[in-house]
């Protein structure tokens, strides 16, 4: 990428938004656009008036979109990125979305000299904030490596997985992981609240055992505080990553044992009216199943079987 040369982001929501003023701190130029006038206000970086303006005045478009269909239409739709392109471009998609998907956009903005990354993001908005994410990246190797000086800025590391669709392959098979270990420590959070177990306890001994995860190093120490680390990933599109995995296991055919189960999950805290709230909010829909658990204010023996609720 040029010196000086200006990055625009499609999308300021809880992810865009704070890679847009990393890159912004980071030193360069950028825009920004969101179909939302709010979030382009709250998001602290100039805004466009139009997808097609923030493209013309944009050496390198970041896209960070709910799904692959909203991607298409903003590539793909008047005034999108295609119609806007022009040759030399590199476009990245920090999204979660279909590789299936991506691996034909990439055939589209390349027949007209633009390259096409599909850079899926990991780490969540605590990463985003501190400029730590780490990205999976599909597609050119050469356009990649361009890209170093701008990606430094909100990542820590980046990974070139393969040919286009690799990146976002493997966002879905490390969000998978990452959904079912939240469902499964969010159950067994729930179980140990009503066993009477000393929740901090149970998670020390967790995380110096085999049961050690994600979900319970850095997501439920904070939530049994009453802090549900909010501003992240939503149960709502947790349930639509993991879609997203169940086809892409389909079209691979491998069976999947496990992820209709962690499917029901967060669709079941969407249906108890969490779907728009962090997905750490699992466990209280499945406290909610139980009887009302809740994980603060322990009490021993509180929850216990037989005891109040």
């Amino acid at each position: 990428m040029a010196d000086g040369a200006a990055a625009g982001m499609i999308g300021l929501g809880n992810m865009g938004a704070r890679i847009a003023r990393r890159i912004r701190d980071g030193g360069f130029p950028i825009v920004g656009y969101d179909v939302n006038a709010t979030a382009c206000e709250q998001s602290g970086v100039a805004a466009t008036a139009s997808i097609a303006e923030l493209v013309q005045r944009s050496a390198v478009v970041l896209l960070s979109l709910p799904d692959s269909r909203v991607i298409e239409a903003v590539v793909r739709g008047d005034g999108g990125v295609r119609a806007s392109a022009r040759e030399g471009q590199i476009v990245v998609d920090l999204s979660t979305a279909s590789p299936r998907s991506s691996v034909r956009i990439h055939g589209e903005l390349g027949a007209i000299g633009v390259e096409f990354i599909d850079a899926g993001v990991s780490g969540g908005a605590a990463a985003a904030e501190q400029g730590t994410l780490a990205i999976m990246a599909g597609g050119s190797p050469a356009a990649l490596a361009s890209l170093t000086p701008l990606l430094a800025t909100f990542s820590a590391r980046v990974y070139h997985m393969g040919e286009s669709g690799s990146g976002h392959t493997t966002k879905l098979l490390n969000n998978f992981l990452n959904a079912i270990s939240l469902a499964a420590s969010a159950e067994m959070m729930v179980a140990g609240r009503k066993a009477g177990l000393d929740l901090a306890k149970l998670l020390d001994v967790v995380n110096h055992s085999s049961g050690v995860n994600f979900a319970t190093l850095n997501r439920f120490p904070r939530v049994i505080e009453g802090d549900y680390l909010e501003g992240g990933l939503t149960n709502e599109l947790m349930a639509k990553d993991v879609r997203l995995y169940l086809e892409l296991l389909q079209e691979l055919g491998v069976t999947s044992f496990t992820g209709t189960a962690c499917l029901g999950a967060f669709d079941f805290a969407g249906a108890l009216g969490y779907g728009n709230q962090i997905s750490n909010r699992v466990v209280d829909a499945i406290g909610d199943l139980a009887g009302g658990v809740r994980l603060q204010g322990f009490e021993r023996g509180a929850d216990a079987a037989g005891g109040s609720k």
